[in-house]
This record gives structure tokens, C-alpha cells and sequence, in this order.
């Protein structure tokens, strides 16, 4: 820690201990009033000392109370935290008595917001706030199916987000072999698509010349990521998750690569779900290669299609002819018993049949609000990235094969058409695909797109 964060540091404790002697002469024994009465006070005072000391209080009770506990005092915050709508009502009718008047606009504005979106400001104020929120809101989001009347709290959870996390709070860096071990630790921690099993293979993915990872950092969650993407380079598109993560393989030097493959994105925080940090974290990781090794051309992912075997169970389960007429019973009873990707005469069958439908899956099928369906599709492809080649049996590890029979997909970053394919994506749903997908998604006709689950 620098000395001026440590002297920052010592200043915000000072103000918290004087806090707490102001806090127990205004309310009492802290412990013995309520966290929604302390809420309230945190809201109507006025002091530094004593607001950073009742932030303090409420997050460390609330850090040790149980799952029971916290859903209470989630549904406090929606219930006794909301928005005044008597104040919105006499603030609109202010206003349209005279429109002209902006103090009577900002009034309004100012009413219309939830309180606890101000709570959730000033609880920030604690030491450690930010952390023990983004906690808060992991907690959060696991009730939100149990208690769907949750939702508009983790809607102001995430609007507060999306701007103490903006793009401009972040920093990235690399991470290689000279970063602390502590770091190094999470990143295997972390990682989400393709486990580090220990040491060993950590530094096969970063202590090489052929190898890179970069992070995003935020300077309020101290020695934590909050997203990190490991780079491949190579001479060549890769098609295989398996090459790139042996053990043993030939290393080229980087200066030998053309091709740089993002393989694999982790989002760190659980409880920043829905914050989008991966595309810009693709694309400045894009610009920080382009200029460290000109001889790149070619920005690619290797990535799952996490949503593809459910859906084709699905299809086939809803009785949807064209799909049928694709895969036949002897086909489905040895995609259902598994084992069949390892055989070769078994597979040989699959060879044409799964990648068509999973190009077709990946540029036809759409959610309710007309997006890809797979999420990783959407990710990229709202990214302005094309969809560049479907590969057949791209990664044969259990995971794989249980959620895309073993397909893997190449996602092109094309810097000259990135923000064509984003806008014609985002303005109309069509997925950027090269010929050779959208031939193969061809050779699935009339297929009945299957409305999603809610």
C-alpha cells in the first residue's frame, strides 16, 4: 500500500472510532437499535464522523446476521426505502402549474428516487463499502427467485454499480509471473471455463512467451479482479480447446504468432452480475497487443456454446419436424447415454449434423427480446464480433460435451467491422456469421424457433 493510501487509510479509521462515540451519545448502545432505525439515522444525519460510523454499524450487522436476517433486511429496504410517491405526486403537480420552474424539475427528479439508492451511497461511506456491498448484492441476487418482489432493490443496487464501476474507474493490467501471489491465487480461484488445476498449469498460461492474461481492477476492491481474459498466441485460427491447454506443446515465440485467441473470460464478482466489463476489456487488451506485436492480424475467441445441448434436447423433446428429421432415435438415445464423442465410429455420424444445427442455434435461435439465445453468442456478438467457425468436437471434457456436445466456436474481432455488426445487431438481431456458418445453418430448414422460458 502507498504511503498516501495508508495515511487515507489511518484518516477514515480515526473518523470511525470518533464516530462511534458520537453515535452511542445520539442513539444509545448501537447494538440494542434496530438496522432499519439505523438506516433512518444514517439517512437524516448530517455528520462525517457519525455517518461513517453508522455505515460501519449497519454493514458489519448485517455482514453477521443469517440468510433469514439479511431477507428481512432486503425486504426493509423495498418496503420502509422506496420511493415517496405522495411526494412525487404534489412534486408533479408543482410542476405542472408551472412547467417553466427547473427548481420544481429537480425537485421532482430528486423525490423520484428510492431512498435507499441514497442509503446504499451513503453505507459506502464505511470502510470497505464498496466490498462489503458488491457481498451484499451476491447475497442479493441468490433470494431474487425465492422473493421476485426483490427485484426493484437489486435494480438500484445495479444502477449504483454501473456507475461507481464505470469504464473509467478501471485499470488493467497484465498478470504474469512477477505478479503477487495473492492475485495469483484468485486467478485460479476464479477461473470459470476451463479449470487451473494447480501451480504449474497456472504458469503454463501466463509465465510463457506464447501465453498472456490481463485483469480489470477497480481501486475500491483492493488485491481483487473484477474480470480477466487469457490470450492464446498462435500462427493459426485455433479450432480445440485441448492443444492450447497441454502440457506438452511446442511454444512458439510471440513475435511468431499471427493470431491472438481469447479462450477464456472470467467474471470474478458475483455480485456485479449484469456490470459489463468484458467488452472493453476485449477491446483494450485488442489495442495493447496491436501494439506490442504489429505482426498480429487476426483477434479471435475460442468459445463455449454453454446453451446448445439444452436446446437441442428441448427441440427435439418439443417434437419440432425439422429437427427430427436431422437426428435420428439411434442418434438421440447415444447423445442422451453420452460416451460417443471418444469413439470415432460413434461420432462420425454427429459430424455434420451438430455443427448445422449449431450454427442454426447460434444465428436463428432468439430470446424474448429478439437477442441470440446463447448467452456467450450474445456477449460477443453484441460486441460486434462475427460468428467465424462452428468446430466440431472442440473440447471433449465432461463439461463440454454435457453443454454442446463438444462444439466450440470462433468469434472474429474485425476492428474494421465491429461497430457495423454492433449496430445492425442491436438495431435488428442479425448475427454477424462468415459464408461458411451460414451455409451450414442452411442445412436446418422450416426449423420452429422455441419460445424461451421465463
Amino acid at each position: 500500500m502507498s504511503s498516501s493510501a495508508s495515511f487515507f487509510s489511518d484518516l477514515l479509521t480515526s473518523i470511525t472510532e470518533q464516530g462511534r462515540a458520537l453515535l452511542e451519545s445520539r442513539l444509545g448502545r448501537p447494538g440494542e437499535v434496530s438496522l432499519a432505525d439505523l438506516c433512518e439515522a444514517l439517512l437524516s444525519g448530517r455528520g462525517e464522523a457519525s455517518g461513517v460510523a453508522i455505515a460501519g454499524e449497519v454493514l458489519e450487522r448485517y455482514r453477521a446476521a443469517s440468510r433469514e436476517r439479511k431477507l428481512a433486511f432486503f425486504e426493509t429496504l423495498r418496503d420502509q426505502f422506496g420511493t415517496d410517491t405522495d411526494e412525487v405526486r404534489a412534486a408533479l403537480d408543482a410542476l405542472n402549474a408551472d412547467p417553466a420552474d427547473q427548481a420544481l424539475l429537480h425537485r421532482l427528479h430528486e423525490v423520484s428516487e428510492p431512498r435507499r439508492q441514497e442509503l446504499i451511497r451513503r453505507l459506502n461511506l464505511a470502510p470497505g463499502g464498496t466490498r462489503a456491498l458488491v457481498d451484499m448484492r451476491s447475497d442479493l441476487l441468490s433470494m431474487l427467485r425465492e422473493v421476485p418482489g426483490l427485484a426493484d432493490v437489486d435494480r438500484d443496487f445495479e444502477h449504483l454499480f454501473s456507475s461507481w464501476f464505470n469504464r473509467g474507474f478501471l485499470v488493467m493490467r497484465r498478470i504474469d509471473w512477477s505478479t503477487p501471489a495473492n492475485i495469483l491465487e484468485k486467478i485460479i480461484q476464479y477461473e470459470a471455463v476451463h479449470e487451473i488445476k494447480g501451480w504449474d498449469d497456472l504458469r503454463r498460461r501466463i509465465g510463457l512467451a506464447d501465453r498472456r492474461l490481463y485483469a480489470f481492477f477497480h481501486p475500491a476492491l483492493v488485491d481483487d479482479l473484477l474480470i480477466f481474459v487469457e490470450v492464446a498466441l498462435t500462427r493459426e485460427i485455433p479450432g480445440a480447446i485441448g492443444p492450447i491447454l497441454a502440457e506438452e506443446r511446442a511454444e512458439i515465440t510471440a513475435e511468431e504468432a499471427t493470431t491472438a485467441t481469447f479462450y477464456s473470460i472470467s467474471n470474478c464478482q458475483n455480485g456485479l452480475r449484469g456490470i459489463s466489463f468484458g467488452n472493453f476489456l476485449i477491446k483494450q487488451v485488442v489495442e495493447e497487443l496491436r501494439r506490442e506485436l504489429p505482426g498480429l492480424k487476426t483477434f479471435v475467441t475460442l468459445s463455449p456454446v454453454p446453451g446448445f445441448a439444452g436446446w437441442l434436447r428441448r427441440s427435439l423433446e418439443s417434437g419440432d419436424a425439422a429437427i427430427q428429421d436431422l437426428v435420428s432415435e439411434p442418434q438421440r438415445e447415444a447423445l442422451a447415454a453420452g460416451a460417443w464423442a471418444t469413439d470415432a465410429a460413434a461420432a462420425k455420424p454427429f459430424e455434420t449434423v451438430l455443427p448445422s444445427l449449431c450454427a442454426h442455434y447460434l444465428t436463428r435461435e432468439k430470446d424474448k427480446k429478439g437477442r441470440a439465445l446463447d448467452p456467450v453468442a450474445r456477449f460477443h456478438i453484441g460486441n460486434g464480433a462475427r460468428l467465424e467457425r462452428v468446430n466440431w468436437l472442440g473440447d471433449l471434457s465432461p463439461n463440454g460435451l454435457t453443454q454442446s456436445h463438444g462444439i466450440m466456436v470462433n468469434y472474429l474481432y474485425d476492428l474494421k467491422f465491429i461497430e457495423k455488426n454492433h449496430e445492425t445487431y442491436a438495431a435488428t438481431g442479425a448475427v454477424a456469421a462468415s459464408s461458411t456458418v451460414t451455409k451450414q445453418a442452411k442445412l436446418v430448414p422450416d426449423a420452429k424457433p422455441l419460445v424461451p422460458a421465463a
